[in-house]
């Protein structure tokens, strides 16, 4: 196992161009666009890198041809071309206008093998993302914005930054889908499903099953490790180490079939707790984003266009996790994970119409699946990318993401306090690198 806190990538020069709005194509629907529920406990910002080779379309006029077919994309998803805005009812919801996405035309003077493996977190590769930061409200982030940077060898490297509130990971694919295909000339079968009311709460609200997973808002108090600088690593888990976890979590006998992602959370869970030095007798949690598209009854139409999460909670001891076999935490992933059914999603929508609590963040880990799904299938004319990593960080938020297109390996990317992450380094390898 190896971990990488950005050190080794060489020195990158990024120039970039004034940015311009590239609107719809033609015109669209104006006015107040609803947000569902799922929608509004997501209000953070993610940004994501694809790395192409750049075969195929000539590098000279990609960028105009990327914002003619993103022109016609947006006639589609015209909620991304709007900004958002706070409801009467205290909700947010886009005001969609057509003003349009930013776009940035950017050029560096390396190559992507001088880049290195941008699977591996680096406040560097945030050049290649054009990015709104110190803003005083989710509200001012934009929803979408795109970055095109070419690199002296040919490669390209698309940025987009994009507001959860508007769209999961699933619904990105979406979008990034339909504009490769769009750019190579290919037709559209399935149009986006935009009509998010499919998640509007029931009347009455149902509140039958407990949310751990929510809080009230509240002023946070102000911990010594708040002081501290944010450190970011990743950590790669080749399938030879995957398989020794998951014979470690079926030792006891309790766990069926772990998957790598439920080793992955619960050691990643385990080691937390440990770099933080959580008193046993604390209730800690770990939250887990699921996508529910297929859970739901009826399932969601193909190609909705929305954020369809539950949020899993774990919750235990502290002293528990710490001192239990290894099993005890990969059994309560599990067990977690298997109670996000249809009720449970319908419950979590009437929940926060209800009491509009937000996700809890004290004494929590978060951690969403990126690895299970293929962004390695967008193509816009370049072939398929080579690698596609978050080129930042939520904090307290972790995700596993593929370390390339058709490789076993798993990168486990998130952010500490530097006193926390140093001792959750050094616990990780060492727990890891163990025979």
């Amino acid at each position: 196992m190896e971990a990488f806190n950005g050190t080794a990538v060489v020195n990158m020069t990024v120039k970039k161009l004034e940015p311009v709005l590239v609107h719809p194509a033609a015109e669209t629907f104006k006015g107040l666009y609803f947000l569902s529920n799922i929608d509004q406990t997501f209000p953070y910002p993610i940004e994501i890198m694809f790395s192409y080779e750049g075969n195929g379309m000539g590098n000279e006029n990609a960028a105009d041809v990327m914002k003619e077919s993103l022109a016609k994309n947006l006639v589609k998803f015209y909620p991304l071309a709007g900004s958002l805005t706070l409801g009467l009812d205290g909700k947010m919801h886009v005001q969609c206008t057509g003003e349009g996405v930013l776009f940035v035309e950017a050029t560096s003077d390396c190559t992507l093998e001088e880049l290195g493996d941008i699977s591996y977190i680096d406040s560097k590769f945030r050049e290649l993302i054009h990015y709104v930061d110190g803003v005083d409200s989710i509200l001012n982030v934009p929803i979408l914005t795109v970055q095109m940077t070419r690199f002296r060898c040919g490669g390209i490297v698309l940025g987009i930054a994009m507001n959860h509130i508007l769209m999961d990971g699933e619904a990105l694919l979406y979008f990034l889908k339909s504009w490769g295909k769009i750019t190579r000339g290919i037709h559209l079968s399935v149009e986006p499903y935009l009509d998010r009311s499919i998640l509007s709460p029931r009347q009455p609200p149902i509140l039958d099953i407990p949310h751990p997973e929510f809080v009230k808002l509240k002023t946070k108090t102000s911990t010594p490790s708040d002081q501290e600088s944010r450190v970011y690593q990743s950590f790669c888990f080749k399938p030879q180490k995957l398989q020794q976890l998951k014979q470690l979590a079926k030792e006891k006998g309790s766990v069926t079939n772990p998957t790598s992602f439920e080793v992955i959370s619960a050691l990643m869970w385990i080691m937390r707790t440990k770099a933080f030095k959580t008193e046993p007798h604390v209730t800690i949690k770990l939250l887990t984003a699921v996508d529910v598209r297929t859970k739901i009854k009826p399932p969601m139409p193909e190609c909705y266009f929305g954020n369809c999460l539950a949020v899993s909670c774990a919750v235990c001891k502290a002293g528990d996790l710490i001192e239990k076999p290894f099993s005890f935490a990969v059994k309560i992933v599990q067990e977690a994970l298997k109670k996000v059914t249809d009720d449970y999603i319908k419950s979590t929508i009437d929940y926060y119409e209800v009491t509009r609590d937000v996700l809890q963040a004290e004494n929590t880990a978060w951690i969403s699946k990126w690895s299970r799904l293929p962004f390695y299938e967008i193509d816009f004319g370049w072939g398929e990318p080579v690698q596609v990593a978050p080129a930042s960080m939520v904090w307290n938020f972790a995700v596993t993401i593929s370390q390339r297109r058709e490789s076993g390996n798993i990168i486990l990317t998130l952010g500490f306090p530097e006193s926390v992450m140093e001792r959750f380094r050094q616990m990780m390898l060492l727990e890891l690198e163990q025979k």
